[in-house]
């Protein structure tokens, strides 16, 4: 109706609009509870001490008094609660609304408010699938996931849960079981960690960062110009499976004329291991290229012929690194976080190699000797403790016994930015990133080149990173204005891309996840233009019209199909 008014109505009249509904349906449901003789009472947001920000449209929980309902459940009432919305504050009293998946934030908030066993979330499907069942109608149910990987698989696209449910659910260790409303079928756990008690104030505005890690037990191994095309990456890391030894982080680049850099990282005691099979390898991967080299021809982002580049493999190892972390369930849809981490590596003088990022955490390697200080300024930064990175027996048995990968994911609203030539210092990758924080322009996969490049005189790398599509343009003119201040440098954007996934825990330090990923793909001819990953996650971007593709064939590769088909709405 509001559109018969006005084409541009406000936030907060909209917000006063849309929660009527959810009115309307607890008194309705309420009524219709006691006609059958069950005590009911309905309840808005407002009336059971939902506190939000004063953000219309898209508020966040600040808190919530739950005291109200525990008297009405102690009187034998069953209390109906309107979701998706709360109140600003006792004075203003302005209602405000949660925004998309407002219901299930709800939801799970109130049931970490009042110590719940468990929350029930009951919805048009039987559980959470493997993959979405419309690209892949063999997509099986999941009898249960951790609420890391379903905060991976949430922020991916999965839209069966809202990551900001599961972020709350993560946070205070609130177990969610997702169940269909047609059937009394169990359903999927999502399951949490144990963790310790914690305020219910400031419960969706609490700190991005809770945890600072060091890790000290690692090494890297990087193949500079490889040959880019389908199969490369398949047939490095079916070597490195076959050898048994398991991979931390994986880092593809994106290319140069027809060759690409792919850096890997090990534990130290494993660098002589992987040393010999990259070495071993490195010529038959280039076997297309003589011993002088071959002349490439490529298209730079200004759409200018680059001749002469010389396509001659190198491989490249370091022990003296150590990779530093941030980690928090509440960096998810906050701009800003991991360039405040760059730029708090910045300011202590230290140098980031490599960059690896995902929805709960951000992690960079540098030099073994800057470790120290890397961990001091982060620590101050994001006001905790920092730990060092161990896996005890039974968390390593607990990730074994777990499947590798529990679901694959299909992301199709990205873009990809590429910054050439960027100057190798500390400080570029926080200043190019806090620029597009400022704007409000999240970043998901963020890839530091390992080629370093000479240019007049100045070492340079490349940086590429993604966004969401509708912000592609908008970060291109952003990033204009700085990087025609560092000399050479220019910015490309790749709209025609999508992100492919692979999530499960039980890939914690176990060999041949990720060769398995790359040689469906390379079966296919299906080119890798990056690679990205965290503990457990592995994504690559692929061309747009091999997407689709791309998620079925890994799928399979898992081998999570089953013969049952799951009937979705549309």
């Amino acid at each position: 109706f509001n559109a018969r008014i006005t084409d541009s109505p406000s936030h907060r009249e909209l917000d006063m609009l849309l929660s009527t509904g959810e009115q309307v349906s607890i008194a309705l449901l309420s009524m219709a509870l006691q006609a059958i003789g069950q005590p009911a009472r309905s309840m808005t947001g407002a009336q059971v001490g939902i506190v939000t920000e004063a953000h219309h449209a898209r508020a966040r929980i600040l808190s919530i008094n739950p005291e109200r309902i525990v008297r009405s459940l102690n009187s034998g009432e069953v209390v109906v609660v309107a979701g998706f919305q709360g109140v600003s504050n006792a004075a203003d009293l302005e209602i405000t609304t949660l925004g998309r998946g407002g219901s299930d934030t709800s939801a799970v908030a109130l049931a970490a408010a009042l110590k719940a066993d468990y929350c029930e979330i009951y919805t048009d499907v039987p559980g959470i699938l493997t993959t979405d069942p419309r690209l892949v109608p063999e997509a099986q149910q999941m009898s249960e996931i951790t609420c890391d990987e379903m905060l991976e698989l949430a922020s991916l696209g999965a839209k069966v849960l809202h990551p900001r449910a599961v972020e709350i659910a993560r946070n205070y260790g609130m177990p969610i079981v997702v169940r269909s409303s047609w059937t009394d079928e169990p359903g999927t756990w999502v399951r949490p960690k144990a963790i310790a008690p914690r305020p219910l104030e400031n419960m969706e505005i609490a700190r991005p960062v809770d945890g600072v890690e060091l890790d000290t037990d690692q090494a890297k191994v990087a193949l500079l110009r490889v040959p880019d095309r389908p199969g490369i990456a398949a047939t490095l890391f079916g070597e490195i499976s076959g050898q048994q030894l398991p991979v931390d982080l994986i880092i593809q680049s994106i290319h140069e004329g027809n060759t690409n850099d792919i850096a890997f990282t090990v534990r130290q005691g494993l660098l002589p291991r992987a040393e010999a099979v990259a070495a071993a390898i490195l010529p038959m991967l280039v076997g297309e290229v003589s011993a002088e080299g071959i002349t490439a021809q490529g298209i730079t982002a200004q759409g200018i012929t680059a001749q002469g580049i010389t396509a001659q493999g190198e491989v490249l190892s370091d022990s003296q690194i150590a990779k530093v972390s941030i980690s928090g369930a509440g960096m998810i849809g906050r701009p800003g976080v991991a360039a405040q981490m760059f730029q708090s590596l910045a300011d202590a003088g230290v140098n980031i190699q490599m960059i690896s990022t995902s929805e709960v955490k951000v992690s960079c390697v540098v030099e073994m000797a800057q470790s120290d200080r890397a961990i001091t300024a982060l620590c101050q930064t994001f006001g905790v403790t920092s730990s060092s990175v161990t896996t005890s027996a039974a968390d390593l048995d607990a990730a074994i016994a777990m499947p590798p990968v529990r679901g694959v994911a299909l992301d199709r609203n990205q873009a990809q930015l590429a910054i050439r030539r960027i100057p190798d210092q500390p400080g570029m990758a926080a200043r190019v990133f806090m620029l597009l924080a400022e704007h409000q322009i999240s970043v998901d996969m963020i890839i530091q080149s390992q080629r370093c490049r000479v240019v007049n005189g100045v070492s340079t790398r490349d940086i590429a990173f993604t966004v969401a599509q509708a912000d592609a343009e908008r970060a291109r003119e952003v990033l204009g204005a700085v990087t025609a201040t560092l000399g050479d440098c220019e910015v490309g954007v790749n709209g025609a891309i999508a992100k492919v996934s692979v999530v499960g825990a039980g890939m914690i330090d176990q060999s041949g996840v990720a060769a398995r990923m790359f040689q469906a793909l390379a079966d296919h001819q299906i080119n890798i233009q990056m690679i990205a990953t965290s503990e457990i996650k592995i994504s690559c971007l692929v061309d747009e019209d091999q997407a689709v593709e791309a998620l079925k064939v890994i799928h399979t590769a898992f081998e999570l199909e089953g013969s049952q088909r799951i009937q979705v709405p549309a």
